[in-house]
């Protein structure tokens, strides 16, 4: 067999069903063995769309997103989406070419260690020398992509290796049951929270997997111990609860960390490294229970009490069995801080100025979408405001990045996440910068006839920074660009476009996009001119004797 065309039998052996790609020239043997493979080939416009969608089919599906560039500039392009999904836990195996290793016509042109450049990056990278290593390749990579922690992996097929005659086979794709946490430990961990006077759930985004949601839910059904999240944890457990205080969407300062601070006990469930700690340990402080799939990485900050380590929806679904409610927790304070939280978040929800403030835009949003509809956020300011505000019903609802943090993602995010529930709203809200840092793939959208919202936030200018900007003290300098007519602009691609001129326009064409087919893009003026205000001032000066 063709060693391109074994490649192709292997990736179908794992239940690949389709790669995003930008091919090249070292690409086409393998372009070739995919025709009329059954994989589906999803032409994209750069190589970061590819591997943010890639990234994003791993997030949603639990199972490697794939995707596909050629050698040079086309896997160095493959760099940013590769570090999203290392850092976000997301499944994905990424597929480069490379020249011929054997013999070389063309001296350096184009060559760089891409093996190398991606070893820091991935969990595993490795180039194709003999074609007859394909087979266990493949499945050394799908095994690793999807391990705990997930991430992404690599594999460079050169030229002259990808037309070598190989053995027809394949490994089987065997799975794994993950370890679970000892009986000894799940009671140690049972007597610390009934032992508490005021433990405090938190959700994290580790616990944003399969299982967990229906687990995580019993629990704290069963124990009625209120429960908050951070940014990547929302929608595990549906936030209408009675007992889901907010997100931590600022790493400090904010109301809800009255809430924290007053707990004696925190039981972090899929604690993850890479986001902001919304909390921080001190001795002699707080109790920290780590349910996790691994122990905790220790640091200054975070070092706690217990490791629950194993399944996390078995340790849940064990603790569950082995706590009973106490008369001696002291939940009361929590009831009152998010009575507070819910007052504070309402503030502005009616508040009709325009251009729109964007927690005005939230609201709107939350009324309109579907309760399992999918929100795919690029990277700026008002990401703090979705993560605060927005409630979110169901898991993976909210797609937004507190891990890499990475501009250019909102678009390609929402397009995989339609495709993949064509039957369910999606919704990209990208800053006027992260989206022209990705915004060719509305061309993608219009292409694969996809029912797609994209709104862009306009402001002018890089927000994020120009908030920092002003918190640190700077002068406000070089941080405003122009914009293109975004109507115009998505009309050129073949896309609906509206400019939104006053608060009343909103909700109504948000509505008329939701509910006519093609890809519609909603230009919004944006006002952010209150963020100083509440997050430097307002919340730095609030008290927690509520």
């Amino acid at each position: 067999m063709k060693a391109s065309d074994l490649l192709v039998k292997a990736l179908k052996n794992e239940g690949v069903d389709m790669i995003f790609a930008v091919p090249g020239e070292e690409n086409l043997d393998l372009l070739n063995s995919l025709k009329g493979s059954g994989i589906r080939l999803v032409l994209t416009r750069h190589e970061q769309g590819a591997g943010f969608m890639a990234a994003t089919y791993g997030r949603l599906t639990g199972h490697p997103g794939v995707c596909l560039a050629t050698l040079g500039p086309g896997a160095t392009n493959l760099l940013t989406p590769a570090a999203y999904a290392q850092l976000g836990a997301m499944p994905m195996v990424m597929i480069t070419g490379q020249k011929p290793i054997k013999t070389s016509k063309q001296a350096r042109f184009q060559i760089l260690d891409v093996v190398e450049l991606m070893a820091p990056v991935t969990k595993f990278t490795r180039q194709i020398v003999n074609g007859n290593t394909i087979a266990p390749l493949v499945r050394e990579a799908f095994r690793l992509a999807i391990e705990e922690r997930p991430g992404a992996v690599h594999l460079e097929l050169p030229e002259d290796i990808a037309r070598e005659d190989c053995d027809d086979t394949v490994l089987p794709a065997v799975g794994h049951r993950r370890p679970d946490a000892t009986q000894g430990v799940l009671e140690e961990a049972a007597d610390m929270i009934e032992s508490a006077q005021r433990p405090l759930v938190l959700i994290g985004a580790g616990a944003n997997r399969k299982r967990i949601c229906v687990a995580l839910t019993d629990f704290i059904d069963d124990t009625g111990l209120p429960f908050f999240t951070t940014q990547m944890g929302k929608g595990v457990v549906d936030e209408r609860h009675s007992l889901y205080l907010g997100t931590a969407a600022l790493s400090d300062n904010d109301f809800l960390h009255c809430a924290i601070d007053h707990a004696d006990l925190v039981i972090n469930v899929g604690h993850d490294v890479v986001e902001k700690p919304p909390f921080f340990m001190h001795h002699g402080g707080k109790q920290v229970i780590h349910i996790n799939f691994s122990p905790a990485e220790v640091d200054a900050v975070y070092f706690p009490q217990l490791n629950v380590v194993g399944d996390i929806a078995y340790s849940l679904q064990q603790l569950a069995h082995k706590i009973s409610r106490k008369s001696h927790w002291d939940l009361s304070y929590f009831k009152t801080v998010k009575t507070e939280i819910e007052t504070q978040l309402a503030r502005y929800f009616e508040d009709t100025r325009f251009p729109t403030l964007p927690q005005r835009l939230v609201k709107v949003l939350r009324e309109t979408l579907a309760d399992d509809a999918i929100l795919s956020l690029d990277n700026g300011i008002y990401k703090l405001w979705f993560a605060r505000n927005y409630p979110c019903y169901m898991p993976n609802t909210l797609l937004l990045d507190n891990a890499l943090a990475s501009m250019g993602a909102g678009l390609p995010g929402a397009m995989m996440a339609k495709m993949l529930n064509p039957g369910r709203q999606a919704v990209a809200v990208c800053g006027d910068g992260g989206f022209m840092m990705n915004s060719q793939e509305l061309e993608t959208a219009v292409r694969l006839k996809l029912d797609l919202l994209v709104i862009v936030l306009n402001d002018h200018a890089y927000g994020m920074i120009k908030w920092k900007q002003q918190d640190m003290g700077f002068d406000d300098f070089g941080l405003d660009y122009g914009n293109p007519d975004f109507v115009a602009y998505a009309q050129s691609y073949g896309a609906h476009g509206y400019l939104i001129e006053s608060d009343k326009h909103l909700q109504q064409t948000i509505e008329h996009c939701l509910s006519n087919p093609g890809v519609h893009l909603i230009e919004l003026p944006v006002d952010y001119s209150l963020n100083h205000e509440i997050l430097n001032v307002e919340l730095k000066n609030k008290a927690c004797a509520l």
